[in-house]
């Protein structure tokens, strides 16, 4: 099987920026060999009140729809939309607001991406 190297980002939740506490949400994995971007996430309402109680957790999963929409090119996403893998990909690893923030890019190789997103969702998020 051939090994095709990918980037991907962490989604973190972070309510309250000057605490600097936040809870990974998902993660965008981008494979530009494979022609993949995606995103997987999981928006835990209890965990985010035990974070900050005032927090809506729709408000999460609105961002993390339209992260989605942006990943998979259709309406969700607005403009960013159309754009080709790369630069949509771009315009997710880039900080946009206070509530839902893109951590570090990472890297990494596998045979699957859409396996490996899966794995980083179940072992970075949970």
């Amino acid at each position: 099987m051939k090994r095709l190297s990918y980037q991907y980002v962490v989604l973190r939740c972070v309510p309250r920026p000057d605490r600097e506490e936040f809870l990974n949400v998902g993660v965008v994995l981008y494979c530009q060999s494979a022609d993949f971007l995606d995103v997987a996430w999981h928006c835990d309402a209890d965990r985010l009140a035990a974070l900050d109680p005032g927090l809506d957790p729709g408000q999460v999963c609105t961002a993390l729809e339209f992260v989605e929409g942006v990943a998979r090119g259709d309406s969700r996403g607005g403009a960013a939309s159309g754009q080709p893998l790369g630069p949509r990909f771009g315009f997710l690893k880039a900080p946009r607001s206070t509530v839902l923030q893109p951590g570090p890019v990472h890297g990494g190789v596998t045979t699957d991406p859409a396996r490996q997103l899966e794995h980083l969702l179940e072992r970075l998020v949970g």
